[in-house]
């Protein structure tokens, strides 16, 4: 796994996404982001602004922290 923080944020995104079974779409319609930023954002390509983390945040309901909280996408990656 990367050790690139955007990577490692584009991961956990993605599977706080995919477990509301939300496509990028659905998740950037009610985020306001285009899903190309979010496409880009989950793949590490983006260094997203901690705005647009909020934003992600509040549509997908949850605390900013949740998506932040890096380090358990390594270990469950370590896991797996």
């Amino acid at each position: 796994m990367s050790r690139d923080p955007r990577c490692q944020f584009g991961l956990r995104l993605s599977e706080m996404r995919k477990s509301r079974g939300w496509s990028q779409e659905r998740l950037a319609e009610k985020s306001g982001l285009a899903r190309s930023y979010v496409g880009g954002v989950e793949r590490g390509q983006r260094n997203i602004a901690l705005l647009n983390i909020c934003k992600l945040a509040d549509a997908l309901e949850l605390p900013p922290s949740v998506l932040l909280a890096l380090s358990s996408v390594e270990a469950s990656n370590k896991a797996a």
